[in-house]
C-alpha cells in the first residue's frame, strides 16, 4: 500500500485517487529493514509489480514503491539524508540526469549493469541506467497518407504537409530529445530551419499528449502526428477507452531515418539515491531490472523495447516490425537540450 503526505497525515493513495502530490514513504519502521528496497517511481506500480514480485521471489528482498506524477527532485531534496528512497524509477532518463545534476544520485559500479546495458544507454559516471526503450515515430492516416511519403524526421518539413501535423508542445521532453537528435545529426542552422518548416504545417496549435495527436488524425484534424511507440501499442489495447483502438486502426506508424541514423530512441530508467539506506539491495534491483526475465516483462507491460541486447520482444512490439535505433548517446541528448529548447522557442513551437 502507497501512503502520501498531505501536510497533516499520512493517507491512502488508493482510497483518495488524487494525483497531484509529492510521494513519501510511512515514517515509522519503514524502509530500514535489510530486508528491503524503496522506490520513488515515475512509472506507476501496476507496470512494475509483476516483475517487482519476481524480485522479492527471487531474492527475499521486499520491494515498497511509491508513485508520483512529479515532485520527487523537490521532495529529495527536503528529505535530505532522512530520506527513505533506495532508487528512482523514470519514464525519461532526463529526469535521472536532473537528479544527478542536484546531486541526489549516488554512481554504482557493477559488471552486471555494465554487461546488460549498452554504454550510450548509461551514464558515463554510473549514476543512472535506461531500462527500456521507445522510439519517436510518425504515425499518419492510412487513408489519407501513401505508404513512402515519409521516410524521414526531416520530411516533416517539407511545404507539401502544410496544415497536416499534428504534435504536442515542444517544451515537452520527448520533443526536446528528438531536436537534440536532430542538432547532433544535422548541426543546430540545419535543425532550427526544420523546425521552423515543421511549425509551418501544423494543423493547430501543439496541445495534449500523443494519444491526443493520435485522436485528431482520427477526427480528420490533421493526417500526421509524432508519438512514441508505446502510445500506439496502448491505445491498440484499451479496453477502459474502446475509442483509442480505433484510432490506433486507422494509422499506420513509420521508424525514420531507416536509411541513414535510424529512428530517435528515449529511455526510461533508473537510478540510486545519494542517501539510501538499504544500498545494496538497491543495486541488486537495478542488476535484477537490466537483465533478461525483467527486462522482457518490463518492456512487454508497456509495450516498450529491451535495453539488454538479445531480449526478445513482446509479440505486438514484433509486429511493429524492426528497425534500426540511432545509437547517439542519451547523455548526448541531455547536453544538448538547452540549445534544442532555444531553437524550439525560436520557431515558435510552443
Amino acid at each position: 500500500m502507497a501512503y502520501w503526505w498531505n501536510q497533516k497525515n499520512w493517507i491512502s493513495r488508493s482510497v483518495l485517487g488524487v494525483a497531484s502530490v509529492v510521494a513519501a514513504f510511512v515514517p515509522a519502521g519503514m524502509a530500514r529493514a535489510d530486508g528491503e528496497v524503496n522506490i520513488y517511481s515515475y512509472r506507476q506500480e501496476f507496470l512494475m509489480r509483476p516483475f517487482l514480485d519476481r524480485f522479492t521471489r527471487d531474492t527475499g528482498i521486499r520491494v515498497n514503491v511509491v508513485y508520483a506524477k512529479k515532485g520527487i527532485l523537490q521532495r529529495l531534496k527536503q528529505e535530505g539524508e532522512n530520506t527513505p528512497a533506495d532508487v528512482v524509477l523514470t519514464a525519461s532518463f532526463s529526469r535521472l540526469q536532473a537528479l544527478k545534476e542536484a546531486g541526489l544520485l549516488q554512481a554504482v559500479q557493477s559488471d552486471k549493469l555494465t554487461a546488460n546495458v549498452p554504454a550510450q544507454y548509461r551514464d558515463p559516471e554510473g549514476h543512472w541506467i535506461g531500462l527500456t526503450l521507445r522510439s519517436r515515430i510518425i504515425a499518419y492516416a492510412k487513408d489519407r497518407v501513401a505508404m513512402g511519403a515519409i521516410q524521414r524526421y526531416e520530411d516533416l518539413a517539407d511545404p507539401k504537409w502544410k496544415g497536416k501535423i499534428c504534435v504536442r508542445t515542444g517544451s515537452h521532453s520527448y520533443n526536446r530529445a528528438l531536436v537534440a537528435s536532430l542538432i547532433a545529426a544535422n548541426g543546430e542552422a540545419a535543425t532550427e530551419k526544420w523546425a521552423k518548416g515543421l511549425v509551418a504545417n501544423f494543423a493547430r496549435k501543439p496541445q495534449g499528449n500523443d494519444r491526443a495527436q493520435a485522436k485528431a488524425v482520427h477526427e480528420g484534424v490533421c493526417d500526421i502526428a509524432i508519438m512514441n511507440t508505446y502510445y500506439f501499442g496502448k491505445m491498440k489495447f484499451n479496453k477502459k477507452n474502446p475509442e483509442q483502438r480505433e484510432w490506433a486502426a486507422g494509422m499506420k506508424i513509420v521508424f525514420p531515418n531507416q536509411g541513414d541514423r535510424g529512428a530517435h530512441v528515449n529511455a526510461s530508467g533508473a537510478g540510486v539515491v545519494k542517501h539510501a539506506k538499504n544500498r545494496d539491495n538497491a543495486v541488486r534491483l537495478l542488476e535484477f531490472l537490466s537483465d533478461s526475465h525483467a527486462q522482457e516483462l518490463y518492456a512487454s507491460q508497456n509495450y516498450e523495447y529491451p535495453v539488454k541486447p538479445g531480449v526478445g520482444w513482446s509479440d505486438e512490439v514484433k509486429s511493429w516490425g524492426d528497425f534500426k535505433a540511432d545509437e547517439l548517446a542519451l547523455i548526448k541528448l541531455f547536453e544538448l537540450g538547452p540549445a534544442a529548447q532555444r531553437l524550439i522557442d525560436r520557431a515558435g513551437w510552443q
